[in-house]
């Protein structure tokens, strides 16, 4: 369900078991509503009335990250992200694999690029970058499970359009490929942060409570990736 309360602000409601209501904007600037099954319409709109100044805040702050997206394009020299640092594009003739990172660059099939298709390009990229995101995920999240004192669960890196990570109802994680670009510090905030819903469904108190007993900055890892999420693309 989608409502318009002003002019320039609608939000989407979506109800599901959990016990509290919980407002997000997600990175594609729509606003979030999500409510336990029980709760009123009228209930609904009351919330979204008394945090209003928080959801025009939050939107500006996501107009201006988005204001600093950067186009790229695949040629020598471009930059690309990776733990956090950029990699400067280096096209090769002769490699076996399509993208390797070597000798401080990404380094790509030339061949890719000459097709006429940046898609190509693109995708040969991305596949790598998935592949090292779940190499890195699944390994932080064995560490980090008993930790958070919870069984290790299934991993699976995707694209999940407009969301970092996501926790199933049968708790099998499910963890965006841009993740990767990150700093080792941010993936960990979400790998934990995923972690703890396993114990708390809602950003209750008593999640927060959680993730900072392991991560007790997150509040600047989490900043971090509102601030710098756009640029995370490619």
């Amino acid at each position: 369900m989608t409502v318009t309360c002003d002019k320039d602000l609608s939000y989407t409601v979506i109800r599901s078991r959990r016990k509290t209501a919980d407002i997000v904007v997600e990175r594609d600037g729509r606003v979030l509503v999500r409510a336990p099954k029980a709760l009123t319409d009228r209930r609904i709109r009351t919330i979204v009335e008394s945090r209003k100044l928080w959801i025009y805040k939050t939107l500006a702050e996501w107009r201006d990250a988005n204001a600093t997206r950067v186009l790229r394009g695949y040629r020598n020299g471009e930059g690309f992200l990776y733990l956090g640092r950029s990699y400067r594009l280096l096209l090769v003739a002769n490699q076996e694999e399509p993208v390797q990172l070597k000798s401080g660059r990404f380094c790509m099939r030339r061949d890719l690029v000459e097709s006429g298709h940046a898609t190509r390009a693109k995708e040969a990229l991305r596949h790598y970058l998935t592949e090292r995101a779940l190499e890195r995920i699944s390994q932080r999240v064995a560490y980090f499970a008993p930790k958070v004192g919870v069984a290790s669960r299934r991993v699976a890196v995707r694209d999940l359009k407009n969301r970092w990570a996501s926790c199933s109802a049968n708790g099998n994680l499910a963890f965006h490929w841009k993740c990767i670009m990150a700093p080792a510090s941010v993936i960990d905030y979400i790998v934990v942060h995923e972690l703890c819903h396993l114990h708390h469904l809602d950003h209750t108190e008593a999640f927060w409570n959680e993730v900072d007993k392991l991560i007790p900055d997150y509040r600047e890892r989490k900043d971090w990736l509102r601030t710098n999420g756009a640029a995370m693309d490619l």
